[in-house]
């Protein structure tokens, strides 16, 4: 396959996936947002969403105080934010214009088709009126452009990459929503205890009934921690991402790609024989900090070894 057409697949899902992800974010955000708690406490939280997000520095250059109404316009409605929903949404049509050819009627029509109701329902002033139905909306939109892809595509390199950009991308994600309630001390120390937060970032991943299907008792944060960074059997934890990852590369292996195997096939082990005791001892954001430098290194490296390598 021809570099350029791997990284417009590759592209194209991680964007989809991006989307669906800034968008679970948002909403954990507007549901907690809810719970009885003070307006510093909750400017707070949607400043710490930035900040995991690396947009505190360009959210701050375009609006004063953080609002929750400019925070869900910059990470929804602003094109200039790579990580906005409609930019990912705009990105991801873009790239499988791009290879049209390559895909099946069913994955174009279903990135079009999203493209052009996003921007119908923002027009139509949805995301000010019931924000929660917007985010169900492109979390089904994700979902469908996965289903379709499987349900439809021969299994071939495509796909591989494809699989590729989203579960690079879902790992990231889940990590940072993982670590936005361990990065500062002082908030963790008061959630800890917190049912109702530990259960909102639970649904942000689609890990509530997960859950507790699980464990069959109260959430805490060591068990949380360990469902979304240990179980192989949760879809969006970073075991399973990483599962995804490795399968997939060894699908697409070429002469030069041997050094990316390795160091994915290292992160890989690391979690499936990995412990949630030893992994809090030593630190849990520490542990997902490396991991998220991991992440973005190994990012580097599949676009070098079979992408157009990303600019310098």
């Amino acid at each position: 396959m021809l570099s350029r057409t791997a990284d417009h697949l590759f592209w194209m899902a991680r964007y989809t996936e991006r989307a669906e992800n800034t968008a679970r974010m948002l909403d954990v955000n507007v549901q907690t947002a809810l719970l009885p708690q003070s307006e510093d406490a909750a400017r707070q939280a949607w400043r710490a969403m930035l900040g995991i997000s690396e947009l505190q520095q360009a959210y701050d250059r375009k609006h004063g105080a953080v609002t929750q109404r400019d925070v869900i316009e910059f990470m929804v409605c602003d094109p200039d934010n790579p990580s906005s929903i409609i930019a990912c949404l705009t990105a991801a049509r873009e790239n499988a214009r791009a290879v049209r050819g390559t895909l099946t009627t069913e994955v174009w029509e279903v990135q079009n088709q999203t493209y052009l109701d996003l921007r119908r329902r923002l027009h139509g002033g949805q995301l000010r009126q019931d924000p929660s139905q917007f985010f169900e909306w492109v979390k089904y939109r994700s979902h469908l452009s996965r289903g379709v892809t499987l349900g439809t595509m021969l299994r071939d390199e495509a796909v591989n990459f494809m699989r590729l950009g989203t579960f690079l991308e879902r790992a990231d994600n889940t990590a940072r929503i993982l670590d936005v309630k361990f990065h500062d001390d002082e908030a963790a120390a008061e959630t800890r205890r917190d049912f109702y937060y530990w259960a909102a970032l639970l649904r942000s991943v689609s890990g509530f009934e997960i859950y507790r299907k699980v464990y069959r008792d109260v959430i805490t944060p060591e068990r949380v921690a360990e469902l979304l960074m240990l179980r192989a059997d949760m879809p969006r934890s970073l075991l399973a991402c990483m599962d995804e990852v490795v399968d997939n590369l060894g699908e697409v292996r070429n002469d030069v790609s041997s050094e990316t195997e390795r160091l994915a096939g290292q992160l890989h082990a690391e979690l499936r024989f990995g412990r949630i005791d030893d992994i809090l001892q030593r630190g849990l954001h520490d542990t997902l900090t490396e991991f998220l430098q991991r992440i973005y290194e190994l990012g580097n490296r599949v676009s070098r070894d079979f992408l157009v390598p990303l600019a310098a």
